[in-house]
């Protein structure tokens, strides 16, 4: 018997696995996650029936959510990561040296856990001596620090369940709070494609476009999620992503990235004309 499983990403459209091995299954206080093991994609980490993270594409994501800021600021010592479970931003922060704290705030420790036994590719520098590891409401831990981190990355899920606070005006202020005066801040910013998640895309540009001086999107093209078209934000007190890149400084890091490279960081910002036109709405 064939087992599959089906993402609906909207009304009208489905994605699909072929899964060969339903590895993990547990509800926590916040959500219901899944870790399957697919015949295509590797393993599937799922939360609340939606992919999170696959072992086959992985890496554009959490490359391009880490690597474009480091580009522009390649000075960076404190780092925060909000959300982010699976490991995966941590395990590309602390290959930058230079960096001597990174901060992970998760709100559901299951996630955590089960990214540990189940998803090492992903997981694998948590245990880093940098890294310290907070299971609270990032809402929360942010609202008393103030001129502490050089950047902050909102890796959150969608804008449902525990993610939607993360996508609030209140939460945005915070964050600019707690950055230093050259602070970044890097956020997920859903896709432009269908209408459910633009309207989302559109509140969160909105929003943080109009608490910091520099507001900018990018984009990269992430196969199994919905359209296969998503979004980041770089906001930044000081840093703006293209005039300031003077060219990746780590070079050797360009021999192991699978997706990011300095043509990459230079075309991610040039917007098709639906996207600028949805932003400027």
């Amino acid at each position: 018997m064939e087992l599959w499983y089906t993402e609906n990403q909207t009304e009208n459209v489905k994605f699909s696995m072929k899964v060969k091995e339903h590895i993990f299954t547990g509800q926590s206080d916040f959500q219901k996650i899944d870790i399957i093991d697919t015949y295509e994609f590797g393993r599937v980490l799922v939360i609340d029936g939606w992919t999170m993270v696959t072992e086959k594409d992985e890496f554009i994501y959490h490359e391009m959510i880490t690597h474009v800021a480091l580009g522009v600021n390649p000075n960076i010592k404190r780092a925060l990561v909000i959300g982010g479970g699976d490991g995966g931003t941590v395990r590309e922060l602390t290959s930058f040296k230079n960096i001597e704290e990174i901060h992970m705030v998760e709100i559901d420790p299951v996630v955590v856990e089960a990214s540990i036994k189940y998803l090492p590719f992903t997981s694998s520098k948590l245990s880093d001596e940098r890294v310290k590891v907070f299971y609270q409401d990032g809402l929360e831990y942010v609202k008393d620090k103030e001129d502490y981190y050089d950047i902050i990355i909102v890796d959150s899920t969608d804008p449902i369940g525990p993610g939607e606070g993360l996508f609030t005006e209140s939460f945005y202020k915070d964050c600019f709070k707690a950055l230093t005066k050259d602070g970044i801040m890097v956020n997920q910013c859903e896709s432009p494609y269908y209408p459910n998640n633009a309207r989302e895309m559109k509140r969160s540009y909105s929003k943080i476009k109009n608490i910091f001086p520099i507001c900018e999107v990018y984009q990269y093209n992430m196969p199994t999620y919905a359209s296969g078209h998503w979004l980041f934000g770089f906001a930044s007190k000081k840093y703006h992503p293209l005039k300031d890149f003077k060219g990746f400084e780590f070079k050797e890091k360009l021999n192991y990235t699978k997706y990011y490279n300095e043509d990459i960081h230079r075309g991610a910002f040039a917007l098709p004309n639906y996207v600028k036109n949805n932003l400027e709405k």
